[in-house]
């Protein structure tokens, strides 16, 4: 007497589904397996549309003004993303994305996008890190017409966590 037990195996790709059939005997207790490789099409699921445009009132823009870079985002009072922008993404590349004028090109790029959108009406700003891009984007978006009603600073500091990198010697 066999007993004939149908496992799913689930490989790498997650939408390929593959059987595997283990026969065991109840004799000499045994595990004999053999593998039947048959596609098994997953369900025609109906995929959502990606983004549903709304608008919102309050939202929240964050900025992260590293050393290298400063990156905007725009974001609802629940932290879904609608619009970013960085230097890097507009263009500069180098030494040129740290600096003040490409925060302020990248900071434009996204007051744009949500200024003809018509999305934000007031906003929280919060900022990271202290990067030569960090005033100009402050200054940019209290330029563009939104009602700022709180500016956080974010900034992380540590508390004796990691090591410093060591001294450069020039």
């Amino acid at each position: 007497m066999f007993i004939i037990i149908i496992f799913f195996l689930l490989l790498k790709n997650k939408y390929q589904k593959y059987k595997k059939i283990c026969v065991v005997s109840k004799n000499t207790k045994k595990f004999v397996s053999k593998t039947k490789r048959k596609y098994v099409p997953r369900k025609a699921t109906r995929r959502l549309p990606r983004r549903i445009k709304h608008r919102i009132l309050k939202g929240v823009i964050y900025v992260r003004a590293s050393f290298r870079n400063t990156m905007i985002t725009v974001t609802d009072t629940r932290g879904q993303a609608f619009c970013w922008a960085s230097a890097g993404a507009c263009g500069f590349k180098g030494t040129k994305r740290r600096s003040p004028f490409a925060a302020q090109i990248a900071t434009e790029n996204v007051v744009h996008t949500f200024e003809n959108q018509g999305l934000l009406k007031e906003a929280e700003v919060r900022i990271k890190g202290s990067g030569p891009g960090r005033e100009t984007a402050i200054r940019i978006i209290s330029q563009s017409g939104i009602c700022i009603s709180k500016i956080y600073d974010i900034t992380g500091h540590a508390h004796n966590g990691c090591r410093p990198p060591r001294r450069r010697r020039v």
